[in-house]
């Protein structure tokens, strides 16, 4: 009887991490440089989602959860290379611009400047701009990063401003 209710439970988490499997990489291909990288912070996130399953909530939104942790697990994958002495650098520009923007054959200046901008920003702020090019909500940003939709919306406000003043937009 335990298998039966473990197999369920395992099919069940399979079938909506299917369904939402590109949020797994449009947040390892933000917070990782390099393929091999991603590859493991991808396995770690989907590692992570399957430990805090039994306590996802049916009612709430599942890519909303699923971004919260993919999100907390890529910023503390980020925090342990730095502690380590790990430098980020600017992210690969196809795979980062294909996983932000969407598929495109040859980014043009302003994806590589976004993709150059995104690199430069703190965990928090790349997860923010990542969720506002998701078109997710103020509420589900709130809800994703564990903030109020009052300091989202001032956060939104300076990373606009940001990026009105980054020259790299510009021309």
């Amino acid at each position: 009887m335990a298998f039966t209710v473990d197999g369920s439970r395992r099919a069940h988490f399979s079938e909506l991490l299917e369904r939402h499997r590109k949020i797994v990489f449009k947040v390892a291909n933000s917070y990782a440089r390099l393929v091999d990288d991603r590859a493991d912070l991808a396995q770690e996130i989907s590692a992570q989602l399957w430990r805090a399953f039994p306590g996802y909530d049916e009612s709430r939104s599942f890519s909303t959860w699923m971004y919260r942790i993919a999100l907390n697990v890529a910023i503390s994958h980020l925090r342990d290379a730095e502690r380590r002495d790990t430098h980020t650098l600017p992210l690969d520009e196809s795979a980062h611009a294909a996983a932000i923007v969407g598929a495109i054959a040859e980014p043009d200046h302003r994806v590589r400047a976004l993709e150059a901008f995104m690199g430069r920003l703190d965990p928090l702020s790349r997860a923010l701009l990542l969720l506002i090019l998701e078109e997710r909500s103020y509420r589900e940003i709130a809800e994703i990063l564990g903030l109020s939709e009052t300091n989202v919306a001032t956060r939104i406000s300076r990373l606009r401003q940001r990026i009105r003043n980054d020259t790299s937009f510009n021309g």
